[in-house]
C-alpha cells in the first residue's frame, strides 16, 4: 500500500514540474522574452533604423508582470480540494487524534478521509499498546505481528476511530473512578473533587437567558450593585447606575461535577446515566432513612454547617404532590441553631468590592437510605422579613424567611433575629420533596 502511494506522489510531482516549466522560462531560449515581447518588439521596430524605442523594454516588463500573475493564478488553482486523496491521507497521517477529528469537520470529503482505518489503527496501537514487562522486551518482529493481527481491511470506515474514542472514554472514566473513590461519610460526596478538576477543560454545564433578569429574580443589593439569581445557581450582578454587567458567580454543586466537567464538551453537556430504582418490600419505602447535609456561606465564610440524620415522614404527610420532611422543628428549642457571624454575600471585581446583607449561598445534599445523593442543590438565597414577628416559647424577635424551589423540591427556613445577642437563629427548616421524584427514584407509586 505504501509503495502504491509513493508512486502516485512521484507521478503527481513530475506533472506539477511539467506544468510549471513554461512559467519559469524553460519553454523559450535563454534571453528571449516570449511571444508577447516579439509582437510588441515588431511593432516598435517598424519606426525604422536609428529610432530608439522603449517598446521592447515595455514588453518585457509587461511579460514579467503577466508571468507573475500567471504563476500566482497557477498556485491558487492548486487547492486542498483538488489534491488527490493519497496526498491528503499522507498529510493526515502526521496528525494526532485531536487535530484529525478537527480536520474531519472541514468538509464531507475530509470527514471520509479522516476516517481512514490505517491512520486510526496507528494512533490506536500507539496509545493503547500493551505494557512491556521489565524482564522481557518484545522484538520488532513480535510487535509487527501483533499490530498486523489487528484487522483493517474487513472493517468499515471509521471502525478504529470509534474504537479509539470508546477506549479513551473508558480509560478516563476508570481514572476518575479511582480519584473519586474516597467518599465523605457526612456529605456522601467524593472528597477529592477539587483535585480532580482541571482548568484546561471546557464543558457545557448549563445555559442561561439573561433577558429573564427581572424584579422577581432580584435577591439583594447594596449601594453599587444589585444581584439577580437564575436557576440553576447563577448569580448575576449589575451596576445600579448604568445597569451593565458587573460580575457573574456560578454556584456548582459537587455532585457529578467532575463528570460534567471532564466527560462533556464545549457544545454538548454530559448526560447522567439512567437511574435504576432499588426495589423494597417496605410499605413506606422512600419515606424514611434520609440524611441531610446543609452549608450556608458567603464569600468564603461559613455561617452554618450541619448534618441531620434519620429524617422520615409518613404517607399522611403527602400533600399537593410533595412529601414533607421536618429537619428543624419550630416547637423544639433544642433543635434551633444559631448562624455564626454577620450574614451576607461578599463580592469583588478588579476595582470595587462590596457586601450584600441578608444574602448567602446554600448548599444542600440529601442522601437516601442507601447513602446515595438523592437531591443536590447550590443556589444564592436571601432572607426576607416576615409581616409580623414570631412569638416562640423562649424568644421574641423579627422573623425572616428563606425559600428555594425547583422541579425536584422546595426548601423553607424560618430565622429569628435576637436583638440581645445580635445573631440569627434557625427555628424551622423543612424540605418538600416532589412525589414524582420519589416515585422515579424508588420505583414507588405514591
Amino acid at each position: 500500500m505504501a509503495t502504491g502511494r509513493g508512486r502516485i506522489l512521484r507521478q503527481h510531482w513530475l506533472g506539477l514540474q511539467a506544468q510549471r516549466g513554461p512559467l519559469l522560462g524553460g519553454g523559450w531560449p535563454r534571453g528571449s522574452a516570449g511571444p508577447a515581447a516579439w509582437r510588441a518588439g515588431a511593432t516598435g521596430f517598424r519606426k525604422g533604423p536609428g529610432v530608439k524605442s522603449s517598446a521592447g523594454r515595455t514588453a518585457v516588463k509587461q511579460y514579467a508582470r503577466h508571468g507573475q500573475h500567471s504563476e500566482k493564478s497557477s498556485n491558487c488553482s492548486i487547492s486542498l480540494d483538488r489534491m488527490p486523496s493519497e496526498i491528503l491521507l499522507k498529510i493526515f497521517s502526521y496528525l494526532d487524534a485531536v487535530n484529525l477529528l478537527c480536520a474531519g469537520c472541514v468538509s464531507r470529503r475530509f470527514y471520509h478521509l479522516a476516517n481512514d482505518n490505517f491512520i486510526w489503527l496507528r494512533i490506536y496501537s500507539t496509545v493503547f499498546s500493551p505494557k512491556r514487562s521489565n524482564w522481557k522486551v518484545n522484538s520488532v518482529e513480535e510487535t509487527t505481528v501483533s499490530v498486523s493481527g489487528l484487522s483493517v481491511e474487513d472493517k468499515e470506515a471509521g471502525y478504529w476511530k470509534k474504537e479509539y474514542i470508546a477506549k479513551q472514554i473508558t480509560s478516563v472514566k476508570t481514572a476518575l473512578a479511582q480519584v473519586l473513590q474516597p467518599v465523605s461519610p457526612y456529605t456522601g460526596l467524593p472528597v477529592k473533587t477539587k483535585e480532580a478538576l482541571r482548568p484546561r477543560w471546557y464543558s457545557l454545564i448549563a445555559k442561561y437567558d439573561l433577558s429573564h433578569l427581572t424584579e422577581s429574580t432580584m435577591i439583594g443589593c447594596d449601594r453599587l450593585v444589585q444581584i439577580f439569581c437564575l436557576h440553576p445557581g447563577l448569580l448575576v450582578g449589575l451596576w445600579k447606575k448604568e445597569e451593565e454587567l458587573a460580575f457573574v458567580m456560578a454556584n456548582l454543586h459537587f455532585h457529578h461535577l467532575v463528570e460534567r466537567s471532564t466527560l462533556g464538551s464545549a457544545s454538548v453537556p454530559y448526560e447522567l446515566p439512567l437511574h435504576s430504582p432499588f426495589l423494597d418490600d417496605s410499605p413506606e419505602y422512600g419515606l424514611h432513612g434520609y440524611q441531610l447535609h446543609v452549608d450556608m456561606h458567603g464569600g468564603g465564610v461559613f455561617y452554618l454547617c450541619g448534618t441531620f440524620r434519620n429524617l422520615f415522614t409518613k404517607k399522611g404527610c403527602i400533600e399537593d404532590g410533595y412529601v414533607k420532611l421536618v429537619v428543624i422543628n419550630f416547637k423544639n428549642n433544642r433543635e434551633h441553631l444559631p448562624l455564626i457571624g454577620k450574614v451576607g454575600l461578599a463580592w469583588r471585581t478588579n476595582i470595587f468590592d462590596g457586601f450584600i446583607k441578608s444574602c448567602s449561598i446554600v448548599d444542600i445534599t440529601l442522601l437516601d437510605e442507601h447513602r446515595k445523593p438523592f437531591w443536590c442543590l447550590s443556589s444564592p438565597v436571601c432572607m426576607r422579613s416576615a409581616a409580623c414577628p414570631s412569638d416562640g416559647p423562649n424568644f421574641l424577635g423579627q422573623t425572616y424567611y428563606v425559600d428555594y424551589m425547583d422541579t425536584e423540591g422546595r426548601v423553607h427556613a424560618e430565622l429569628v433575629w435576637i436583638e440581645e445577642t445580635e445573631e440569627y437563629f434557625i427555628v424551622s427548616l423543612v424540605l418538600y420533596l416532589s412525589v414524582a421524584k420519589i416515585n422515579h427514584w424508588f420505583g414507588t407509586e405514591y
